[in-house]
């Protein structure tokens, strides 16, 4: 038995997921929006939790100050792990043998 997916996915030399442009556009859209979504409801969270960044130390919720910072985090990662994708077709990598090495 493989361990290899069975949908269509495989791994290139540099470690990126190579998939079909459905599920790319897919991954893209939804990871993007995510990340977006848990960084802004970061901002909201930290915003709240110091009163508007007017809070005296003392008076910071720390367990809605963590939540929030934990959302950057998750958003962050969510985007990270987002460009690990690419499409059939779609640009290689660029620590393959026969790309040059000059940037113009």
């Amino acid at each position: 038995m493989s361990d290899a997916p069975d949908d269509g996915s495989e791994t290139d030399s540099s470690g990126d997921v190579v998939v079909p442009l459905r599920l790319y556009k897919t991954v893209t859209v939804f990871s993007t929006l995510f990340a977006v979504v848990l960084v802004l409801g970061g901002f909201l969270l930290l915003d709240v939790a110091t009163d508007r960044a007017r809070a005296p130390l003392s008076e910071v919720d720390p367990v809605l100050s963590i939540v929030g910072l934990l959302a950057f985090v998750a958003g962050a990662a969510i985007y990270a792990f987002s460009t690990r994708f690419r499409a059939e077709g779609m640009g290689k990598p660029k620590d393959e043998a026969d790309e040059g090495s000059d940037d113009g």
